[in-house]
């Protein structure tokens, strides 16, 4: 039997190769005579762009920016097509991975240094650019990010606005002109992992405004920002941010790539499976793994593991999905794509615990499904 291991990454905890290597480690100690292929998956979210270069056998070109508070560090992008097309992850400049163990405040988070990794890649005369929008510390609607790419932001005063998204309810004009003329020639690509829009009770504030540290009242101040920015663009452009399907991703930052530059926004998952060549290891496959660190309702909207499920099941495969927590009872839609759905957690625990053994836990699962599936033989 030959496995295809394709797990995404176990948020917090274990990266998608960590993840495929434990599962792998678990197959290989068992009963079970198999050979195993490792492919972490991506879709969109920290460690995408890494997987990519490494899949795609691209390099990585390391640039000073700016963190979400506007201090200096050190981000990098990828290079890969024989350096046609860049790789860009926003959580590398933007990410909430940048600001562990700090106090977030989305009021003041931008997404200025993720502009300045485009202008990076622009210099190098890239035909493409590729973005993962996980894994962001912003709610700013892209502001930032057009800021660094030249875009102006202008209060009534016709002054540019410079405490975002805290002051975004202040706009009251934007200046295009100064926008880098090099965006026209170059096809951008930005890998999505929700289908939010940008407004309303689904859109980016309200969903994602409390993961980044965002309390009841600065949720209403930045719905109330984005809601006038969205107002000022369609008055200026005649483009709707807020009809923008994926607009609420990374903190409406999808929405500015759509409408500003004209960006495709995709599903991060299917998109990362197709240029990856995921296809072609199916057909060695005779059963396949995917996970995370959570399989829900959510899971089925377009997580990675629905993405690696649908190709595995378009080939009459079998798919094991593993994750933290997984739904209880039967449930018909994840049965369509799920021959077996387990959770790696030995027992009752809190969250923090159960992350501290995610490696441990898919050692012992991949060990548990080898001698099962050794059971038929």
């Amino acid at each position: 039997m030959h496995v295809l291991i394709a797990p995404n990454a176990f948020k917090n905890s274990l990266t998608a190769s960590e993840a495929a290597q434990a599962i792998e480690e678990g197959l290989m100690n068992s009963k079970l005579s198999c050979t195993c292929e490792c492919f972490p998956i991506g879709d969109g979210g920290d460690g995408t762009a890494e997987l990519i270069i490494q899949r795609l056998g691209g390099r990585q070109i390391k640039k000073e920016v700016r963190d979400p508070f506007g201090r200096p560090i050190t981000a990098s992008f990828g290079l890969i097509d024989d350096g046609h097309t860049a790789v860009i992850e926003m959580a590398d400049a933007s990410g909430l991975r940048l600001l562990k163990g700090e106090k977030l405040n989305p009021l003041l988070a931008t997404s200025y240094g993720t502009g300045q990794l485009i202008k990076y890649a622009l210099d190098e005369k890239v035909e493409r650019i590729i973005i993962g929008l996980g894994g962001s510390a912003t709610v700013d609607g892209g502001m930032g990010m057009l800021k660094a790419l030249g875009v102006r932001f202008l209060d009534k005063d016709g002054s540019d606005i410079t405490l975002m998204p805290d002051s975004l309810f202040q706009l009251h004009d934007l200046d295009l002109t100064g926008l880098d003329s090099r965006i026209r020639d170059c096809e951008i690509i930005a890998m999505c992992d929700v289908d939010n829009k940008l407004l309303g009770e689904r859109g980016a504030a309200a969903v994602f405004g409390p993961q980044k540290g965002a309390s009841l009242r600065d949720v209403l101040s930045l719905e109330e920002g984005l809601a006038k920015m969205r107002d000022i663009v369609f008055r200026d452009t005649g483009r709707d941010m807020g009809l923008v399907k994926h607009g609420g991703a990374a903190g409406g930052v999808a929405a500015g790539l759509s409408v500003f530059l004209d960006a495709k926004l995709v599903n991060g998952a299917a998109f990362f499976l197709k240029l990856t060549g995921f296809i072609e290891r199916l057909a060695h496959a005779d059963l396949v793994i995917t996970g995370e660190g959570c399989i829900d309702e959510q899971t089925l909207q377009g997580k990675g593991p629905f993405a690696v499920a649908q190709l595995a099941k378009a080939r009459n495969l079998g798919v094991i999905g593993l994750a933290g927590r997984v739904p209880g009872g039967e449930n018909k839609a994840f049965r369509e794509w799920f021959d077996v759905l387990m959770s790696i957690d030995s027992g009752p625990t809190d969250v923090d615990t159960a992350m501290l053994y995610t490696k441990e836990n898919l050692v012992r699962m991949g060990l548990e499904v080898g001698n099962l599936l050794a059971l038929r033989k």
